[in-house]
């Protein structure tokens, strides 16, 4: 396990975002929930301070700080789907509640941002041949979910549907 966990600060939704989070994925768990032991900024006694949770394998950390932040696109979560299936289910799931954006990004109802994009893009940008690779970055820019068909038309030169 990472000695690094990313930790979220909330303003006393940390363990409804952790549940909802670990819901979506594989591999994903509330790993351990720790309460306030004193009445201090972040709730009373016996209320959740931190949750400590796996997601996809990788553990976080879940604050209720007592003080709402905003969470800004300077950190943002990039999650690599198999299929156009799995962009849908964690897209229409993550967007509900928060705000679509372009190019695959959107915040979730806890305002953090995420990239739910499909593999096939990686490959498809990593071509050797600039044209094609130009086309598939000038069809994503273009797009808000991510359209694995989409992408692919453009990398095979072939207009929209």
């Amino acid at each position: 396990m990472s000695k690094i966990a990313p930790c979220l600060w909330f303003d006393g939704e940390a363990e409804e975002a952790a549940n909802f989070y670990v819901s979506l994925l594989p591999d994903s768990r509330i790993d351990h929930v720790q309460r306030n032991v004193v009445d201090s900024p972040s709730g009373k006694v016996g209320s959740v301070l931190v949750v400590a949770f796996t997601l996809a394998g990788q553990r976080y950390l879940a604050l209720n700080g007592g003080t709402r932040f905003e969470f800004t696109h300077a950190i943002s979560f990039a999650m690599d789907c198999e299929d156009q299936a799995e962009v849908d289910r964690l897209w229409n799931a993550l967007s509900d509640g928060g705000a679509i954006e372009q190019c695959g990004w959107l915040k979730d109802r806890y305002g953090v941002s995420w990239q739910i994009v499909p593999k096939a893009l990686h490959k498809l940008l990593g071509d050797p041949d600039p044209a094609k690779a130009q086309r598939v970055m000038q069809a994503m820019l273009q797009m808000v979910k991510l359209d694995v068909a989409g992408l692919q038309r453009a990398y095979d030169g072939r207009s929209a549907a």
